[in-house]
Order: structure tokens, then C-alpha cells, then sequence
């Protein structure tokens, strides 16, 4: 026999996107966030009211709705997928207020922060090539390797200043932090403040291969080491929905046969390990399937990012659902506490 979906629930929902006050009891309250939260309801028939509600719960001002946060991992070539999520998610107009990311995560979430339309970026990562963003012709590949002198990363300082400028995290659109690692005392450091470009830089700075940033007093490098997919940062910094990209990789399918290709296998086999416990405080896990793509393989970029939109499309429901369910709960979370604030004011003036 089909479940009936309990009416308090609508009731509650279109009391919410009206502005109706409805009683919110203890016992009314957990019933009901009981009943949300437990899958009670048949799958078509909340897939429908998701659906319907969606429009509303998109636009709510910030106030009203859950703080949303998008986290996008590490993973070298690969991660230009998070192009194709974004591109999704902006054509779907999902609010995003916070973005983390690590590694090449850091370098793409920073432009979609810094403001720039996403189709721009989609070209960006259509041409991009590593000689635009690292020193890697043959001359300085022959000192890695002879006189063992690390390549630099400014280029992409440069590359970062040529299109968004010399930008500070208080300049940006979108809320954005990154992850980097102080090679002098293994500490993850949360860049919150100062460069956009130096910080970007430095969370997508490869050690063993490339020279650490200098950053007060510190020597940074690549955030993967310690964190490829920074959730906690996200929830450490108030989110209360955590949308996490991660890029899955295969590594039986790729060849080690370089320095490069032997360094980067390492830190992402690293980082494969690390993200499982990290993925566990995502509440939608978008996952792109690019295993077969390796690290370098930059000129793959259409490939990955047409991974990065059909993950997204098949994630659109969770994301929407996750929302929803959300609202609903910060929603009746508000309105106890106005309610114990009332009964106490009440209680004060007897």
C-alpha cells in the first residue's frame, strides 16, 4: 500500500515560502523534521514537490536559507571538470555562497569567485596549456632533473593577474577560501586573506617539482598533501550544505614513466586516500567520471569537461532535494526559538 505524504509537511512548505505562521511545538517539530528526514515519502511524490518548491527555495534571500558551500578537489587535468559542474549549477541557478578548493580546484574556483562568467572560463580551460602556467621547457626540465633546481610557478600568478588583476579575497564575488600546506611544519593552511593569484598559486604548487611559495614566513605547497577534498573547511567556516566535487582516478590505467608523472601519482594516490574520510561530511557527493583522464593530460579539457555537466545533471536532484530539506529545518529552527523567546518574554512580564 502507497504511504500518503503526510499533509503538515506541504502545509509547513507553503507556509515557509509564504510567510504564514504556523505552531512549532517541540513535538511538532521533530515529527515532522522526523518525517523528512527519514525517506518516508514515496520517491515520485517528493521528487515532485522538490520540483515545485525549487523555484522559491533558490531565491530566498540569504537570511532564510541554508548557507550553501561548493568544494572542489585536487587532481591535475582532471579537474577541469569542475568547469562542466559549474556550469551546470549556474545554468540551474543554485546558490553557491562559499567556495573551497584544493590544488587545481583552488585555481578554478578562484576565477568563478573573482566573477568571471563561466563560459569564459570554459574557453580559458580549452586553451590553457602548461607552458602558460609553469616553466617547463626543456632547458629548466634538464636542470630538475641534472642539478636538481625545482621549477616555478609564477606563470600562474601572471596568468591569474591577466585576467581577473591583482584581486584580494575582499574583493571577490563569491566567498572563497583555499587550501596550501607549510612545507616547513606540515601544517594545512586555510588562505583566507591578501593575493587571490599568490594563493591560488600556492595551493596548486606540486611539490617535489616545483619550488614552494614564499608566504609570511612560510613555504607553501600544493593543499592535496594534506587535503584534496577540504569539506571540514567548509563546515569549519559555517556551511550548512556541502556540495563536493571529487575527482575519482584510476591509477592501474595511467603510465609512470617520467618524474612528473611519478610525483603527481603519488601525491594524488595520497590524496585518494585522505578524501574517503573528507567525503563522509558532504551532503551531495558529485562525482565526474574521469578516471581514465591522468594529471597532465590538460588538452583533454572537452572530455572533462563534459564529464563535470553530466555529473552535475545527475546530481541536480540531491542538490535540490538537500536544499529544500534544509530550509525546511532552518526554517522551524527559527521560528522555535522565536517562539521560546515569546514564552520567555511572556513569562518575564508575569
Amino acid at each position: 500500500m502507497k504511504r500518503q505524504r503526510p499533509f503538515g509537511f506541504f502545509f509547513i512548505c507553503c507556509a515557509l515560502l509564504s510567510g504564514m505562521s504556523v505552531p512549532a511545538s517541540n513535538s511538532f517539530a521533530a515529527s515532522t523534521e522526523k518525517a523528512v528526514s527519514s525517506g518516508l515519502f514515496e520517491q515520485d511524490q517528493d521528487s515532485l514537490l522538490v520540483n515545485a518548491l525549487w523555484p522559491k527555495f533558490r531565491a530566498l534571500p540569504k537570511a532564510r536559507r541554508p548557507k550553501v558551500a561548493l568544494v572542489l578537489g585536487g587532481g591535475g587535468a582532471r579537474g577541469l571538470a569542475h568547469i562542466g559542474v559549474l556550469k551546470i549549477l549556474d545554468q540551474q541557478k543554485v546558490p553557491i555562497d562559499l567556495i573551497i578548493g584544493t590544488s587545481v580546484g583552488a585555481l578554478i574556483g578562484a576565477l568563478y569567485a573573482a566573477g568571471l562568467p563561466v563560459s569564459r572560463i570554459e574557453k580559458m580551460g580549452q586553451e590553457i596549456g602548461w607552458d602558460e602556467l609553469v616553466d617547463i621547457s626543456a632547458a629548466h626540465l634538464v636542470k630538475l632533473v641534472v642539478a636538481e633546481k625545482l621549477l616555478s610557478t609564477e606563470k600562474i600568478e601572471e596568468y591569474f593577474e591577466r585576467n581577473i588583476g591583482d584581486k584580494k579575497f575582499v574583493d571577490l564575488k563569491t566567498a572563497f577560501a583555499c587550501v596550501a600546506v607549510d612545507l616547513r611544519t606540515g601544517e594545512k593552511i586555510v588562505m583566507r586573506e591578501g593575493s587571490v593569484a599568490l594563493a591560488a598559486r600556492a595551493s596548486a604548487t606540486m611539490p617535489g617539482i616545483f619550488r614552494p611559495v614564499p608566504y609570511r614566513h612560510r613555504l607553501l605547497v600544493d593543499g592535496g598533501v594534506v587535503d584534496n577534498v577540504p569539506t571540514d573547511v567548509a563546515r569549519f567556516l559555517g556551511a550548512d550544505l556541502i556540495v563536493c566535487v571529487n575527482l575519482p582516478v584510476d591509477f592501474s590505467k595511467h603510465t609512470v614513466s617520467n618524474v612528473l608523472t611519478t610525483l603527481t601519482q603519488s601525491l594524488y594516490i595520497q590524496g585518494s586516500v585522505i578524501s574517503q574520510e573528507r567525503l563522509n561530511l558532504a551532503d551531495v557527493v558529485v562525482t565526474p567520471k574521469v578516471e581514465d583522464v591522468s594529471a597532465v593530460e590538460l588538452w583533454k579539457s572537452r572530455e572533462c569537461i563534459e564529464a563535470g555537466m553530466s555529473a552535475a545533471r545527475q546530481s541536480l536532484p540531491d542538490i535540490r532535494r538537500a536544499l529544500v530539506t534544509k530550509c525546511f529545518k532552518k526554517w522551524m529552527e527559527t521560528e522555535n526559538k522565536e517562539q521560546r523567546a515569546k514564552g520567555k518574554e511572556k513569562r518575564e512580564k508575569k
